[in-house]
């Protein structure tokens, strides 16, 4: 089988990666958490997860439903480390949504006239009409991270940035718009082993991008971003979340549970949703553990 990008990936954990991080991965069992870190040894069973998660799709439905009655809009922006469970979380969350009202929203690099206008300016068309709910895979904090770590904007073209960020965010806040910011946080080798499983399967190989495998030396130039870029973000009208998603069932669930108590609906049963675990689910501070 033909690997993608000519095993580049392979060929980091083989000649390139730290040491800690091949032993880490090489003398791991299945479902066992490679972070020392992170506060569970093993993840969650799978009948828990389903269980919980059964209850937590319906409360989804019933918030859509309750959205299309209201009015209220919604925007929730995934960001995180590469391979942190984003478009996992993001399906599940997305699963049993009307589309029509349910809108997940990637975008893929500026196209020229874009990157001449404002650089909010093309989020600005996504977001949501009344009775919707915008799900941002990756958003404008592109600028404060990826591409500041990959030189794709000036240093300057970044603090302009940033000092427009909370005028903005101010802006969909205060036009009543519900605005859940959600970070996942993997360790780096989790993250190794996940690009290692992606490069081997067939069916994931499309997730794995050039930017991935340029990134794959840059683990502290992106500690130095985010660590950055949150301080000056978590704003008080506008937080975030941050996950801990080495397991990613109990990320998806945290992170479902993070929507659903954020947004308000007839008929929303607080028992169901049930209480958001603080040992993955916190402030920022919770990235520093």
């Amino acid at each position: 089988m033909d690997l993608p990008f000519d095993g580049a990936i392979s060929q980091f954990f083989n000649e390139t990666a730290p040491e800690s991080l091949r032993k880490a991965i090489a003398s791991a069992d299945k479902d066992d958490s490679l972070n020392p870190d992170y506060p569970y040894r093993e993840e969650m069973k799978g009948k828990a997860y389903d269980a919980h998660m059964e209850a937590l799709q319906i409360e989804l439905v019933k918030m859509q439903a309750g959205l299309k009655a209201s009015g209220d809009r919604v925007v929730v922006v995934f960001e995180g480390r590469d391979a942190a469970g984003k478009g996992g979380t993001i399906g599940v969350m997305r699963e049993n949504l009307n589309p029509r009202f349910a809108h997940v929203v990637a975008l893929s690099k500026p196209t020229e006239r874009e990157a001449a206008e404002w650089y909010f300016q093309r989020y600005v068309d996504w977001l949501p009409a009344k009775g919707e709910m915008t799900i941002l895979d990756r958003s404008w904090y592109n600028r404060a991270m990826i591409e500041h770590v990959f030189g794709s904007c000036t240093p300057e073209e970044r603090e302009k940035f940033i000092r427009q960020l909370p005028e903005f965010e101010r802006m969909i806040v205060y036009e009543g718009i519900i605005l859940v910011k959600i970070w996942l946080e993997t360790g780096r080798a989790e993250q190794l082993k996940r690009f290692l499983d992606r490069e081997q399967d067939p069916l994931k190989q499309w997730k794995l991008s050039q930017i991935d495998i340029d990134g794959l030396g840059k683990w502290d130039a992106y500690c130095e971003a985010i660590d950055d870029t949150m301080a000056r973000s978590d704003f008080k009208f506008a937080p975030w979340t941050v996950i801990l998603s080495d397991d990613k069932k109990r990320a998806r669930i945290a992170a479902v549970q993070t929507v659903l108590r954020a947004v308000g609906y007839k008929g929303r049963d607080m028992g169901k949703i049930g209480e958001i675990d603080p040992k993955i689910c916190g402030g920022t501070g919770l990235r520093k553990r």
